[in-house]
């Protein structure tokens, strides 16, 4: 008997006459009143935290500022800039990369060569890269709310209904840029296959000030990194808006390519994009809308004659809306990095064409300014 309980405490097992403790195995144990304390300063902090944060955060924008390339996905910080430009300027530039300025120093960007046009800083560049349509309607939903009875200069990539891919039309799973601001639940979007709790909790994250603050916690001062060598971190420096951006990436020039265009009474992406303007417009703003400019020298024959006629149909379809829009000549092909992107001096050009078109002064300048 007495070897069988030498047997039970060198292997470790309880022996007859061992107490059992409940909750032995936890170092530390709350009582009811240690959890009620618990509850009360995690609902302070969740309730509380973002907004104490936002007022202590410097954030100063500074002339031709763009959303930093690397904070692409921190859509609070777009928010709060969305807020900041709606004070300070008379026009905000919405769009994908080819308003951010996808291969060009922000100084070089469209926005920065309105203004300088204009004599005056007037023109925002609210452009965020790789927004699609579908993703762009989500933005302006749920992160661009403070952009009412503005003037607004809306632009229309045709890359984005090149093919049924880029339409996300296809079945097969593909990844794409900014998952998160694309309906969720409904319109459905075939190619988004995320499962159901990863959607809810992006909608979540769209209503619930703590998400969208613990988010841009992340994305904004590196916290894994922090978590490493927190001595290199100070939760009131200004925050980063510097631009980090790559401005050496390169890119080769494209071949004459056979777009695969959609059909525009079928596409995804241009039912976002009129739903993107019908938004902006119940919100009192004046609208103008950009088509382009797309780099036709790189299209073949058939699929340059199917995008102009899809350019007619758009440009009808504006008509019969009665929305300002211009949609420029094609640009010299040098004037392109590829198939949607300007390079500096195509910027230039097309900032020039703006304040000649009379439209543009109709909608955007006031009257008599030119």
């Amino acid at each position: 008997m007495q070897d069988n309980q030498t047997s039970r405490i060198r292997d470790g097992s309880p022996t007859v006459n061992e107490p059992q403790v409940p909750f032995s195995s936890n170092s530390v144990r709350l009582s009811l009143r240690e959890w009620l304390v618990a509850a009360v300063v995690f609902s302070v902090i969740f309730c509380f935290a973002p907004g104490l944060w936002e007022r202590f955060e410097k954030f100063e924008p500074g002339p031709d500022y763009r959303i930093p390339y690397e904070l692409s996905g921190n859509y609070r910080l777009y928010d709060r800039y969305c807020q900041w430009a709606c004070s300070h300027y008379e026009t905000l530039i919405i769009g994908d990369s080819v308003i951010w300025g996808h291969y060009v120093s922000r100084d070089n960007t469209l926005s920065h060569y309105l203004n300088e046009n204009a004599g005056r800083s007037r023109f925002a560049n609210l452009g965020l890269d790789g927004t699609h349509p579908a993703a762009l309607e989500g933005l302006m939903r749920y992160y661009g709310q403070s952009i009412s009875n503005k003037k607004v200069i809306l632009h229309l990539n045709p890359l984005w209904t090149s093919s049924p891919k880029a339409d996300l039309q296809t079945e097969k799973e593909h990844h794409f840029n900014h998952p998160k601001l694309v309906p969720q639940f409904s319109p459905s979007i075939p190619c988004y296959t995320a499962s159901h709790l990863s959607r809810a909790f992006a909608v979540a994250q769209r209503h619930v000030p703590f998400l969208k603050w613990r988010l841009h916690l992340r994305l904004a001062y590196d916290l894994p990194s922090w978590t490493l060598n927190h001595l290199q971190w100070n939760p009131l420096r200004e925050l980063a808006i510097s631009d980090n951006y790559d401005k050496s990436r390169s890119a080769s020039k494209p071949g004459r390519g056979d777009y695969q265009w959609v059909q525009l009474s079928t596409s995804l992406q241009w039912s976002f994009f009129r739903r993107s303007i019908e938004m902006l417009k119940a919100r009192g703003n004046r609208v103008f809308v950009l088509v382009g400019p797309f780099n036709e020298h790189t299209l073949k024959p058939d699929s340059l004659n199917t995008y102009r006629r899809m350019k007619n149909e758009i440009e009808a379809w504006l008509r019969q809306n009665a929305i300002d829009y211009y949609m420029p000549p094609v640009l010299p092909n040098e004037f392109y990095r590829d198939a949607s992107h300007p390079l500096s001096r195509g910027y230039a050009i097309l900032a020039e064409q703006l304040f000649e078109n009379d439209s543009f002064k109709s909608t955007i300048l006031n009257p008599g300014e030119d």
